[in-house]
């Protein structure tokens, strides 16, 4: 049996991430206090007819102190059970626009009287601990829905075989650089397909995109020399205990060079088997101005 907490800023998406897990056959729990997980844990694995998997919910609206929620996982784990901890983190400012969209009030501001930027801030403090001695993070401050599930299934994976997750990500440096990223390659350098008026518009995901991006010869070197840096590098990070790792891959608008080169990435690892998501965190944004 495997025990999954979920728990990170409020509006990050751990709704939505107990819909996913729910999805993938997990039975989950929001919002239990974390003195009665291992009562439940007991209680559950007697039970006849129980799903394989259980999924705890936390935020702060049930934790006034996270240390106790650490200890108590220990305590799972020392009783042999599999036990893991996901945390879902957000950029504040992303966290305030969700909040004014959907006219929702943080937590923390009625709680404690407070702004929500004081909100914020007080939340994250609260959460330090366990996001440092969490087994994965997953910022969704660009994710789609569908990307979430992927990494989510990713780390179910991930769980199960002791892998590490890669997420090969393209970015665009005019929209900032990839703030969750563990290792970036900038491939401003190569030729550009932004200016090539058939290819403007395109991205590379578009095959005319791939192949101009491929046909010359730096790009095509570069791309070797990756996959040998990477190839030499993912088992030195597994060595050391990493259970995630995110390599990014940037241009100047995130939508040609990088995304082709991240295709190719992704493409190499997933075939020898590796757990890979791959994120195109611009790819969508608009191409007035774009390079």
């Amino acid at each position: 049996m495997e025990f999954v907490v979920i728990t990170g800023m409020s509006g990050a998406g751990k709704t939505q991430a107990s819909h996913v897990l729910e999805d993938m056959g997990y039975y989950c729990i929001d919002n239990m206090p974390s003195a009665m997980i291992p009562y439940f844990a007991e209680i559950y694995t007697k039970m006849p007819g129980k799903s394989a998997n259980v999924a705890f919910i936390i935020d702060v609206r049930g934790e006034s102190d996270f240390l106790p929620l650490l200890s108590e996982l220990e305590a799972l784990r020392a009783k042999g059970f599999c036990c893991h901890t996901v945390f879902i983190d957000c950029e504040d400012r992303i966290l305030i626009n969700r909040y004014k969209e959907t006219r929702r009030v943080h937590p923390l501001v009625t709680l404690k009287n407070i702004s929500v930027n004081e909100a914020l801030s007080l939340e994250r403090s609260m959460l330090e601990p366990v996001r440092e001695a969490s087994d994965y993070i997953i910022d969704t401050s660009t994710l789609t829905p569908s990307q979430l599930k992927d990494k989510l299934m990713a780390i179910q994976n991930s769980s199960r075989t002791g892998s590490l997750v890669i997420t090969c990500m393209s970015f665009g440096y005019k929209y900032g650089i990839a703030s969750e990223a563990d290792i970036v390659f900038d491939v401003r350098c190569f030729p550009n397909p932004f200016y090539v008026p058939e290819l403007k518009h395109q991205t590379g995901l578009d095959a005319a995109v791939t192949e101009y991006v491929f046909s010359f010869k730096p790009t095509v070197e570069f791309l070797k020399k990756l996959y040998e840096m990477i190839d030499f590098l993912l088992p030195l990070y597994a060595e050391e205990g990493k259970t995630q790792l995110t390599v990014a891959i940037g241009c100047t608008g995130g939508k040609h060079r990088s995304v082709a080169i991240t295709e190719a990435l992704a493409a190499h690892l997933g075939g020898q088997g590796l757990n890979v998501i791959t994120v195109h965190r611009d790819i969508i944004k608009k191409f007035i101005g774009d390079k």
